[in-house]
């Protein structure tokens, strides 16, 4: 019996190691991804422990006092903590209930083209603002919205006064989600189409064959074999549903739009790195971080009820 066990394991060894030199150019192309991961995700994870820290710089991170859970206990009592997490939620529903099924739309709009170069042209053109800073972004904005910019000249044009866009609250929310859907949406593409050019054709020309139109072959088949892929990267949206992102609201607010626009991205750089309260920072990142992988894995569970191949895992 003992013997059996030896050669079981024999066999499972030998079977691995043929597997890796079959494949072993596979796995040199992971490794950069891996090494990658390894030194800007998990060790920059040690670094959360001074959170529960009275973190100095000149003692360093492990010669640091412990204060337990004091910098999370002034986060909650903080006078603008629910500001901020209020705009936060509100902006991130916002990102997913109105950019996120965007690129799905564009994906299937794009792949009724038939002429491949204007498919191809029309992808191309919408995929480029995905590469432009938000910086420059930014500046765009303020220069069509300002005062002088094409916003107010068309309102001057048809006697309207002046508006300054960019200082009132009203407004920052629909600049927000509107320059997201232009900078991302096309880049969200590329990630449908290529689920969807996976699709058996078969299933289409059996649907012709049945007589069913374009729009039935879209309800019917795209979009259902589609939404496995939807699914995924909502959860990965959801993951990162209180990290809207720095660059772009910091581009896009001004003083004036903070009680509408000032979200924890913003708040961690003015107490971080401005003020140098580098622990409280971190509780508020570690808090961030808490609260996506809760909703990951809430949202996973609902997605495995959806589809069988709608969850993470």
């Amino acid at each position: 019996m003992v013997a059996g066990k030896t050669r079981n394991v024999t066999a499972k060894s030998s079977g691995s190691r043929s597997h890796f030199k079959k494949y072993w150019p596979y796995y040199v192309m992971m490794l950069p991804g891996i090494i990658y991961l390894i030194m800007f995700k998990y060790i920059p994870m040690m670094g959360s422990v001074i959170a529960f820290k009275d973190y100095s710089a000149y003692k360093g991170i492990w010669e640091s006092a412990w204060c337990g859970l004091e910098n999370f206990k002034k986060l909650f009592v903080y006078p603008d903590f629910y500001k901020i997490l209020r705009n936060t939620i509100v902006l991130g529903l916002l990102k997913i209930c109105l950019t996120f099924p965007i690129p799905v739309i564009l994906a299937l709009m794009l792949n009724e083209l038939r002429n491949a170069k204007i498919k191809k042209g029309i992808q191309t053109i919408i995929c480029i603002p995905y590469f432009v800073s938000w910086v420059v972004v930014g500046g765009l904005v303020f220069d069509i919205f300002g005062v002088g910019g094409l916003f107010n000249n068309v309102r001057e044009f048809f006697g309207m006064e002046t508006l300054l866009v960019m200082q009132k609250e009203s407004w920052f929310r629909p600049i927000y989600v509107i320059s997201t859907i232009w900078k991302e949406s096309g880049w969200g593409t590329v990630v449908y189409l290529a689920a969807i050019s996976g699709i058996d054709p078969s299933l289409y020309e059996s649907a012709a064959i049945d007589g069913a139109s374009r729009f039935q072959k879209i309800r019917y088949i795209t979009f259902p074999l589609l939404i496995p892929t939807v699914l995924t990267l909502l959860l990965l949206n959801i993951g990162s549903f209180l990290t809207l992102g720095f660059d772009q609201v910091y581009n896009l607010y001004t003083p004036m739009t903070y009680a509408v626009a000032d979200i924890f991205d913003t708040y961690v750089f003015r107490v971080g790195i401005q003020q140098a309260q580098y622990s409280f920072a971190t509780a508020v990142g570690l808090f961030q971080s808490v609260v996506g992988l809760f909703m990951v894995v809430t949202f996973n569970k609902i997605a495995n009820k959806v589809s069988e191949d709608g969850g993470l895992w």
